[in-house]
């Protein structure tokens, strides 16, 4: 099967179970989910550290407690997300953000194709994928979708192009971190622990997460 096709499909599997359970999962259980995530993200960060660090020195240390609270930190606003505003507005903060993802890559893909010379590159050391119409499609596809929830966020078409551009942002923003700490360690992919296995690890998965719902829960 085509990988990027492959991609797509078990993203989109992913998105619909993702979807059902939080729409139809009560807050309360919601949240240890959130938490389990957490450990599991601070622990994959851990493994990947140490192959940059195998003994563990000031340095090792503050970078684990750095990495972790931004780690730690991210969840921990998801889960007050889901507290404060309840299970769709969390659903809301997680479409945004993913389908900015989605936007980046498709809109990145189709211009380096389409485009004579390539198309222009927004960090090419760092994530040399990453490309300003790829962001172009990440603020096109996350405003879309931000003004799609407007019946039940309430919110008006300004805030919610606000919404979206913020969203965009600091999603990119995440995923350029996350971008930047594995090249430091020397990987490329975090599936330190491998159970998430053709996906990448769970840093690859929620890394335009960590960032966001800080941002966005102010935003609110």
């Amino acid at each position: 099967m085509n990988p990027i096709l492959k991609r797509t499909l078990t993203g989109l599997c992913v998105a619909a179970v993702v979807i059902a359970a939080i729409l139809f999962t009560p807050p309360c259980a919601v949240v240890p989910v959130i938490i389990a995530l957490a450990l599991l993200a601070t622990a994959e960060y851990a493994l990947l550290l140490k192959r940059k660090f195998p003994r563990p020195t000031l340095a090792a240390i503050l970078a684990f407690l750095l990495g972790a609270a931004v780690v730690a930190g991210g969840f921990a606003m998801l889960a007050m997300t889901v507290g404060k505003y309840g299970n769709v507005m969390f659903l809301y903060v997680v479409a945004i953000i993913k389908f900015s993802d989605v936007g980046g890559f498709a809109f990145g893909l189709t211009s380096a194709r389409l485009m004579q010379g390539g198309n222009h590159k927004m960090c090419p050391t760092i994530s040399p994928n990453k490309s300003w119409e790829g962001m172009a499609g990440s603020i096109f596809l996350s405003c879309l979708v931000s003004c799609c929830f407007m019946p039940v966020t309430g919110f008006g078409l300004a805030k919610a192009l606000a919404f979206g551009l913020v969203a965009a942002t600091v999603g990119t923003a995440g995923d350029l971190v996350e971008s930047k700490f594995k090249r430091w360690v020397g990987v490329k992919d975090s599936s330190a622990m491998k159970i998430t296995n053709g996906m990448g690890g769970l840093l690859d998965m929620f890394d335009s997460l960590l960032l966001a719902p800080a941002a966005l829960y102010c935003f609110i």
